[in-house]
């Protein structure tokens, strides 16, 4: 076995950079937000957030060695808390509060 070029490999992968090493969070956000925008979608926003953080929206991916997640939402998502009453005209002409326009009993 030749030695000499045994030692040059294995100085040469010491060198190396490593093959899929962490990327900036930055660049991940970046291919994130392509892919989002590729599918069509077009009102969204995208954060970067300690991973220990409570966010509203999705997680839909990390970076900084997991030490931060990058978290989507859809524009206008938080703008309307779920408890809040809708005021809804209906279809006879009635006006409802809570979005529902079935007839009361």
């Amino acid at each position: 076995m030749n030695h000499p070029a045994l030692a040059l490999s294995a100085a040469l992968l010491g060198l190396a950079p490593a093959v899929g090493a962490a990327q900036t969070c930055e660049a991940i956000q970046a291919r994130i937000d392509a892919k989002i925008r590729a599918s069509g979608v077009k009102a969204f926003t995208l954060r970067t957030v300690d991973a220990a953080a409570k966010v509203d929206g999705k997680v839909v991916g990390s970076c900084d060695l997991g030490t931060k997640k990058i978290v989507y939402a859809q524009a206008g998502a938080a703008a309307r808390p779920d408890k809040e009453a809708i005021l809804t005209e209906c279809k006879d002409g009635s006006v409802s509060m809570g979005g529902d326009c079935r007839k009361q009993p």
